[in-house]
């Protein structure tokens, strides 16, 4: 009976944000309905009301289903990717601090998104803040379901973003990452030791996640716009960054994030490096760089329908060399998670959990409940035809 309510519940929801995409958000550009959403959660945030509201919605749209992957235990297996909550643009750290200290939400979202929705992960942060791309920097594809932007890492800051959730950690949600991205441009060296810096900004705020990534892919920056990988960067700064944890007595587990599109030696070489320098968790994939709609000789990430078959040869590809050599990583599926179809395909290729955004724009922001209830009623209707005896 309460599993046919909730059904009930989502279906409506799920209906009524549709035809609320139809008649409003849909009429809006890409880029102004992005700004309307982060606006609207800003002026929420400033009543604790809200989030117990979003608290009370999100208990009556999920279902508890923990699960086990990369070394942390999630309340279900669905998690809003790095992207959304990553907060304000400014020029100088400064700047980032003197708001953060002066009370100003420079990470709008921070409460209500993880009540509402469940498992978050803030960011990406870099060490120092950027402003981003200028412009319109987010689009949208109705027809494949798709988004793409050129934000270009937009954050205030590694530091003045532990500042502000430090002030607030008694607030913050039990279950959450931090996403940590490395800085375009920097060399080697200044690349490990912002790194460290960073999570260790964290770490003196207490304010530590359930789990950290460290995201190697970010193609939407004009400093970097290939986001690359290479095998002997990503063995230094991933030893390096679990070391500072182990020297801190922290056993907070390490994800990264990786590209579409590599090479298989790539794939290859890749989980080969992440299993052996002890990181628990491959996310596959960020967005995929193509041309931005606005502009053919700037590239912007795509995201969702248009990222799907790219991200999924990804896992593909990781978890053929997991089970042939037995590595001990988990593998989380990201591009193109919209309902509980494209769900179901990358659980077939092993995935434990995997992360969503896109689904946000056109599924709404009980996205992870409607996908999560799709995938329970495909599963429940199987059982039910394969457990029916034989005439």
């Amino acid at each position: 009976m309460r599993r046919q309510a909730k059904k009930l519940l989502l279906t409506a929801l799920d209906g009524g944000y549709r035809q609320l995409n139809r008649h409003l958000i849909f009429k809006l550009s890409a880029q102004e309905a992005h700004e309307s959403v982060i606006g609207l959660l800003r002026f929420l945030e400033r009543f604790s009301l809200t989030s117990a509201l979003a608290g009370g919605l999100h208990r009556m749209a999920f279902t508890e289903s923990p699960t086990e992957v990369g070394g942390a235990r999630l309340p279900h297996s669905l998690i809003l990717a790095a992207g959304f909550v990553k907060g304000d643009g400014f020029k100088r750290e400064a700047e980032a601090l003197a708001a953060a200290q002066a009370g100003q939400n420079i990470i709008p979202g921070w409460r209500i998104v993880p009540a509402l929705m469940g498992a978050v992960e803030f960011g990406s942060f870099t060490r120092w803040p950027r402003m981003g791309n200028e412009g319109a920097v987010v689009w949208r594809d109705i027809e494949s379901r798709s988004t793409q932007n050129r934000v270009g890492l937009r954050n205030p800051g590694a530091m003045a973003a532990a500042a502000f959730l430090g002030k607030r950690k008694g607030k913050l949600p039990k279950t959450f990452g931090i996403n940590i991205a490395l800085s375009p441009g920097a060399d080697d060296s200044q690349q490990q030791h912002e790194l460290i810096e960073s999570v260790e900004f964290f770490v003196e705020a207490g304010v530590l996640p359930t789990w950290f990534t460290v995201n190697f892919s970010c193609p939407n920056t004009e400093d970097d716009p290939l986001g690359r990988q290479l095998e002997a960067d990503v063995r230094r700064l991933c030893r390096a960054f679990i070391a500072h944890l182990q020297t801190r007595r922290l056993d907070i587990p390490l994800w990264v994030k990786v590209s579409p599109n590599l090479a298989r030696e790539q794939y290859r070489a890749l989980i080969r490096v992440l299993d052996g320098a002890g990181v628990k968790a491959i996310i596959a994939t960020n967005t995929v760089p193509l041309p931005s709609p606005d502009d053919d000789s700037a590239t912007a990430g795509a995201g969702g329908g248009k990222l799907f078959e790219a991200a999924l040869a990804a896992i593909a590809e990781l978890s053929r060399e997991k089970r042939r050599m037995n590595y001990a990583i988990d593998l989380i599926g990201c591009g193109g998670v919209t309902d509980g179809a494209t769900y179901r395909e990358y659980r077939r290729m092993g995935v434990k959990a995997a992360q969503y955004w896109s689904a946000l724009v056109y599924r709404g922001p009980l996205a992870a409940a409607v996908i999560q209830n799709e995938l329970a009623e495909h599963d429940y209707e199987y059982e039910a035809i394969h457990s029916e005896s034989p005439a």
